[in-house]
């Protein structure tokens, strides 16, 4: 019998990719994707993807998606009692297992597995210690498809936010960033791959820039964004993506 688990899905590469390992292995059946949503913005958090584009992936993938609503900026404490309130529904229906795309970031997969063990759930981690240069060209390899939707100012200029993740992509990096932008150098969008029954269509909009003052409590979300703690206000480019 396949044990139940929840499918920790941020709409990107890292989240389709890990999909796609946990779809081969037939180990777990997926009882639904979960995705952080902004309340305000009716965007996935930190990727500012809108809710539309969430629903037509879900569809193309055939799996049932819970928008865990998130105000802008939680603190953590707010943070972490969405999730355990979330997490208790799923585990009352049988769910066991939460899978996510996380790669290499040890603190976030302790956080993770803490949180999971006090409501009762393991975790799983398919892409864990990949080597991020390997996975990427397997991603590509395999067919997908994905976009940026936005970048830490820190590490990338605007010119990077709004393109497609292929081989020139990949070169044009400064060294300092991981092709997987696992520390939080940059969000994506996937839109076709092996995985979808069908492409999610969309036009590209606008390009915006936005700054944001560090959060006293830094959230799971943000931790992966690298925010210095001597900086008190950072920025990111994000490209709206419009529904066909």
């Amino acid at each position: 019998m396949k044990k139940k688990a929840l499918f920790n899905w941020s709409s990107g590469k890292d989240s389709a990719f890990a999909l796609y390992k946990t779809l081969q292995n037939q180990e777990f059946e997926i009882v639904s994707l979960l995705t952080s949503v902004s309340e305000q913005y009716q965007r996935i958090s930190m990727h500012g993807v809108r809710v539309e584009l969430l629903d037509l992936q879900a569809k193309s993938l055939q799996l049932p998606l819970t928008k865990m609503m998130i105000p802008e900026m939680p603190t953590m404490e707010v943070y972490e009692e969405v999730m355990k309130n979330t997490l208790s529904k799923f585990k009352e229906n049988g769910v066991t297992h939460a899978i996510f795309g996380d790669i290499f970031l040890e603190d976030l997969r302790k956080y993770r597995e803490d949180k999971l063990k006090e409501g009762g759930l393991v975790g799983e981690f398919p892409l864990w210690k990949m080597d991020t240069k390997a996975l990427i060209h397997d991603f590509t390899n395999l067919g997908f498809k994905t976009i940026v939707t936005c970048v830490n100012e820190k590490y990338l200029d605007q010119s990077f936010v709004g393109r497609i993740i292929n081989e020139d992509f990949i070169n044009d990096l400064p060294e300092n960033v991981d092709v997987c932008g696992e520390n939080g150098e940059f969000h994506t969008f996937t839109f076709d791959g092996p995985i979808f029954n069908n492409p999610i269509a969309f036009e590209i909009g606008e390009i915006v820039h936005k700054k944001y003052e560090k959060p006293k409590n830094t959230t799971p979300s943000n931790t992966a964004c690298d925010v210095d703690s001597d900086e008190p206000i950072y920025g990111f480019w994000y490209i709206d993506l419009i529904p066909k």
